[in-house]
């Protein structure tokens, strides 16, 4: 997983460091030259006024007897007094001497690579935006200490960090929680990314748990929906509530709910149809379903390959129904990683579970800690 991103991180993040590496050092070449002379004297001055403070500062436990210090407190006092400046002075001059700094002007040339890299693997701008930030902040103007493309890829590490939300929420428990039956789910998203199937996930997750579960078949508009959930449903010995194509999906979950209701049922979950968030009338329709059905969850279904695409479409979701959270499909396949990194940090909503392949124990819990592996930045 992320083997492409991966490897372009690691190439940009070298390119990044190596070229940081030389511009430093032509700062600081620059900086010396442009000493002049009285600094430089006045520095020597400086050393060898040090070096003869400490040499007194030795020259005390030379003595047998010394006059002027009569007590012992008053020896330890300037004896202490003496080696904090010298200290002081050496450490300041090594400061001075390795300090590294990275101005934003140039900042903004070594940071285009990383960004090349970002961009090609489908990452959101905003979360280009808030990576290039939170670098800018360690790098541009404050003193650079130890290898910079260490500085880099810590930085780069905690952005990821902020970015990829772990949810601590936990399905199994919440349909436990609930004290009325039954426990509802929505899925939506476009078509062809996975919803029945992801639904069908779902429907063995809660199985497994010792849940009984009936399907609503409210996608009533593509032609072959209805039978693809039914298939699931003999798979998995689970009820299907329908109606004939082109009747009110709104109303198929009304029924499908009320089935739940009066057989004792405990999870609802209800398939709906694909639909462009261009397509207005369909996302009506959408924001209708939600409203007659009340869902406990409403999970948008995205594919983690179409990048940004998945990304746009959540946000255009979350706008018309707001969606609790996200299941990105195919994730093991992909090895781009841009959705994954982005869409939580866009839509402030929590990726709950990855797809990762077609069978129905394929499904899992989101844990930031091994996406981080994945992407080498752990």
């Amino acid at each position: 997983m992320f083997g492409f991103l991966k490897n372009k991180l690691k190439e940009a993040i070298s390119k990044f460091s190596k070229k940081a590496e030389e511009e430093v050092k032509v700062e600081e070449t620059i900086e010396t030259k442009q000493e002049t002379k009285e600094e430089i004297t006045e520095i020597r001055k400086e050393k060898k006024k040090a070096e003869e403070k400490k040499k007194d500062f030795f020259d005390i436990f030379k003595r047998k007897e010394e006059p002027q210090i009569k007590d012992k407190e008053g020896q330890k006092k300037e004896f202490k007094e003496q080696k904090e400046e010298v200290k002081g002075f050496f450490s300041k001059l090594t400061e001075k001497l390795t300090t590294k700094k990275i101005s934003e002007e140039k900042f903004e040339e070594l940071f285009y690579d990383l960004e090349i890299a970002l961009l090609e693997n489908n990452v959101a701008l905003e979360v280009i935006d808030k990576i290039k930030e939170d670098l800018k902040m360690d790098l541009v103007n404050v003193p650079l200490k130890g290898k910079i493309e260490d500085i880099i890829k810590n930085s780069l590490k905690n952005s990821l960090e902020d970015l990829l939300k772990e949810s601590n929420f936990d399905l199994i428990q919440e349909i436990k929680n609930k004290k009325e039956k039954p426990y509802i789910i929505l899925f939506v998203g476009i078509n062809g990314n996975g919803k029945t199937t992801t639904l069908s996930k779902i429907a063995k997750l809660c199985q497994d748990n010792k849940f009984s579960v009936v399907f609503g078949a409210a996608d009533s508009f593509r032609s072959g929906a209805v039978e693809q959930l039914e298939e699931w449903g003999k798979r998995l010995n689970a009820k299907v509530v329908k109606n004939k194509y082109g009747s009110d999906p709104a109303s198929i979950c009304f029924d499908t709910i009320s089935f739940a209701k009066n057989h004792n049922v405990d999870v609802v979950l209800l398939d709906t149809a694909g639909r462009q968030p261009s397509n207005k009338n369909l996302m009506e329709e959408m924001k209708k379903i939600a409203r007659v059905s009340k869902p406990d969850l409403k999970i948008f279904i995205g594919e983690s390959l179409t990048g940004n695409d998945s990304v746009n479409q959540s946000q255009e979701f979350n706008k018309a129904i707001g969606i609790d959270g996200v299941i990105l499909t195919k994730s093991d396949v992909d090895e781009k990683g841009g959705a994954i990194i982005s869409i939580s940090y866009v839509i402030q909503k929590p990726i709950i579970y990855l797809g990762c392949g077609q069978n129905l124990n394929d499904l899992e819990k989101f844990n930031k800690a091994k996406i981080l592996a994945d992407l080498g930045i752990n």
